[in-house]
């Protein structure tokens, strides 16, 4: 609601008087005007509509502010900010008196290089797609989350490694917002009470947001690039924004292979999640999840052997074999891995991200955690066809345990099967060039005696990742061309 103070001057009074009602010596409100009657605006943009008072003599009034739709755009004092795409009509009233803004709102995101991989407002209508865990209801508002027991989950699977996540939050005095991956390897806060935003690396990354405060709206956006966490909050008003951001360093090998402490920031991977840690409420009315780029020539899919920002030593990273590709295509790929990945779980992201994502060619590398059979290899490589791209298979590298061999021989199938090409990353991580015994030097080595019970030469390090893209070039030259 908006305030108009009386401005008691004896011309207005006399030069209005014939459009309004004269009550003692006051003049009582006749009609409304607004500044503008049209609003085309972006998602998360805030305009504020000014009202004036006709006659401008007017005893002090209280006037009533409405959006037909708040899923495209909601009013506040005056100001308002567009939610999603649409269009709606803004409406300020005072008893029989009623004055209308038309809002157009282009979209979710005003970056037109993002490719929108999901996108909802959670006003009213329940989204299959979110698992409320017994702390949240929708509400005319949005998902309003009270309980800290758990946290929403957004069940939908994303490992491409150039991505964000969006929230439209609004949060009480006492709230502690919390978004982190399924896996809780990554976690990130916004603090009402100490008005920070924080990531909780240690040393927790942190700073202070003097602008953050209670029953206000923000646009809260999570990146993923690699090996880099970012942690952005805008004021959906004021348009002030601020950041903290971290980069994960791996440690290299495992147990008595790690080579370096590291520095832990988190992948997230896997599902996201977003609730209270504490407080009282946290209204959500919009997330949208989107990949950085909408156009390229190259995805890269994988396990991971196609996430080396897990492990990498952050120094080397340039190093391992996907950066190499990408660099090499000038930055027009991108590449999504998730370790522990087997083919089943490869399938259910390439199906959350690549019908969203325009490119020519999508390369899988896939075998390492075993899953692999013929009828699923083929369905993945139809599926890739199905969405306009060219498929390809790669050989997995060679490893200690020898298991590559009988993976790369089943691969070699399909795509004979298939006619379609693939890179022998077995043959330049193997001591004689064969695909049989493992070259040692282009892997860390993984000591896992105090769990496993085994040692291994597994993944590729930045020898490996060296070879292997040059093995790229031998192979798939057309990548480059």
């Amino acid at each position: 609601m908006i305030v108009l103070t009386a401005i008691l001057s004896a011309l207005l009074s006399v030069t209005a008087a014939s459009s309004c009602v004269k009550n003692g010596n006051e003049y009582t409100l006749a009609d409304l005007q607004l500044d503008r009657q049209l609003l085309i605006m972006e998602a998360g943009q805030a305009e504020q509509v000014h009202v004036t008072a006709i006659p401008e003599a007017t005893k002090q009034v209280t006037v009533q502010w409405a959006s037909a739709d708040e899923n495209v755009a909601v009013v506040d004092n005056g100001w308002v900010t567009a939610v999603g795409a649409g269009e709606t009509t803004v409406t300020v009233s005072y008893k029989n008196i009623r004055k209308t803004v038309q809002v157009k709102v282009n979209g979710p995101d005003t970056d037109k290089k993002l490719a929108v991989l999901f996108d909802r407002s959670l006003s009213n209508t329940p989204q299959a797609e979110l698992i409320l865990n017994g702390v949240a209801n929708y509400t005319k508002q949005g998902l309003n989350i009270t309980g800290t027991a758990s946290t929403v989950k957004l069940d939908k699977f994303y490992a491409i490694a150039e991505r964000k996540v969006q929230y439209h939050i609004r949060l009480s005095a006492d709230a502690k917002a919390i978004f982190h991956s399924s896996e809780k390897d990554f976690k990130a806060y916004v603090d009402v009470v100490n008005k920070k935003i924080s990531i909780a690396t240690s040393p927790v990354t942190e700073k202070k947001v003097d602008f953050l405060k209670a029953d206000q709206d923000y646009i809260i956006e999570i990146y993923h690039v690699y090996q880099q966490a970012r942690l952005r909050i805008t004021d959906m008003k004021t348009k002030q924004q601020a950041e903290v951001s971290a980069v994960n360093d791996g440690q290299g090998g495992t147990g008595k292979g790690v080579l370096q402490p590291g520095f832990a920031v988190g992948m997230q991977w896997d599902y996201y999640c977003f609730g209270l840690s504490s407080g009282t409420s946290m209204l959500v009315k919009r997330i949208a999840v989107s990949a950085l780029k909408k156009k390229v020539k190259l995805l890269l899919y994988g396990d991971s052997i196609t996430q080396p920002e897990g492990y990498f030593l952050s120094k080397d990273f340039h190093l391992a074999w996907t950066q190499q590709v990408i660099n090499k295509l000038s930055g027009n790929a991108m590449s999504s891995g998730r370790g522990g990945a087997q083919i089943d779980m490869v399938m259910n992201y390439i199906k959350n991200e690549l019908p969203f994502i325009e490119t020519e060619y999508v390369m899988v590398t896939i075998g390492t955690n075993g899953g692999n059979t013929e009828a699923k290899l083929k369905d993945l490589v139809s599926y890739i066809k199905a969405n306009g791209a060219i498929p390809i298979l790669n050989n997995i590298p060679s490893n200690e345990s020898g298991t590559q061999v009988a993976v790369n021989d089943l691969l070699a199938k399909v795509r004979n099967d298939m006619n379609i090409k693939g890179c022998r990353f077995d043959l330049p991580t193997s001591i004689d060039g064969d695909g049989k015994v493992v070259d040692k030097s282009t892997m860390y080595w993984e000591d896992y005696s105090g769990s496993y019970g085994w040692q291994i030469y597994h993944h590729p390090n930045e020898i490996g990742g060296v070879k292997m893209f040059q093995q790229t070039l031998i192979d798939l030259p057309v990548l480059y061309q």
